[in-house]
């Protein structure tokens, strides 16, 4: 996945979860956040960040906070996508590029079953599948982390993933791990025991849960090789 233009900003404050205050050759101006989460230790005041710019006059904003340097003591600083909005079309070109199924298979998104919508149902030949997608930009010491702040709405995913394992599909979550240099991907119990229990179990019941980092550029999210994952609960 690529942008069109993007340009580098000095990153200031966050007012909110959807705007940001950032300074671009000097001049203060207001970006839109594309991710709600809580980011914290990305987005640093002083550290850089990368703007994607708009073409749709009716904004209020002209560009959208899309990547950060991660600042890192003794270490350079790690490029981090932060688009949540990206992370399905990024598990798109991967899924579509013969992972996991056929070069052939039919993908649909955001289809419902049960009582949840997932990110993609696949069918390819006899193998009908529910995949969910989770964007990952937590990272300590190398180790990848999910998620960064309690969700329910992610375990209400799981549960219905596993529900979809037991009617006779198969079932996936994909973690896209929007950054290089992680180790593996484990489940974040400390800020959230319940998602990291969850997703323990759905792996039992056969829920597959992978993980793939991605190679990243200011204007660029492609994803790269797959990733550990470790699910053993945290001391």
């Amino acid at each position: 996945m690529k942008y069109e233009t993007v340009v580098p900003a000095r990153f200031l404050k966050r007012i909110n979860r959807f705007v940001a205050h950032v300074e671009i050759d000097g001049n203060q101006t207001v970006v839109h956040v594309k991710n709600t989460g809580r980011c914290k230790e990305l987005l640093t005041e002083g550290c850089t960040v990368y703007l994607a710019c708009s073409d749709n006059e009716n904004r209020k904003t002209a560009y959208d906070l899309v990547a950060v340097e991660k600042q890192r003591e003794g270490k350079a600083p790690l490029l981090v996508n932060m688009d949540s909005q990206i992370v399905n079309g990024v598990a798109e070109e991967w899924l579509k590029a013969g992972h996991l199924f056929s070069k052939n298979a039919i993908l649909r998104r955001e289809v419902t079953y049960g009582n949840s919508r997932f990110d993609f149902y696949i069918e390819d030949g006899e193998r009908t599948a529910f995949l969910e997608v989770k964007g990952v930009t937590l990272e300590r010491d190398g180790i990848a982390s999910f998620p960064d702040a309690p969700t329910e709405r992610g375990v209400k995913h799981l549960k219905e993933l596993i529900r979809c394992k037991e009617e006779g599909h198969e079932a996936y979550v994909l973690f896209v791990v929007a950054m290089k240099e992680m180790r593996y991907l484990h489940p974040n119990d400390k800020t959230h025991k319940a998602f990291g229990d969850t997703l323990r179990q759905a792996s039992a019941a056969g829920v597959q849960v992978l993980a793939v980092d991605c190679i990243i550029t200011p204007d660029s999210v492609t994803a790269s090789e797959i990733l550990p994952v470790i699910l053993t609960l945290e001391d």
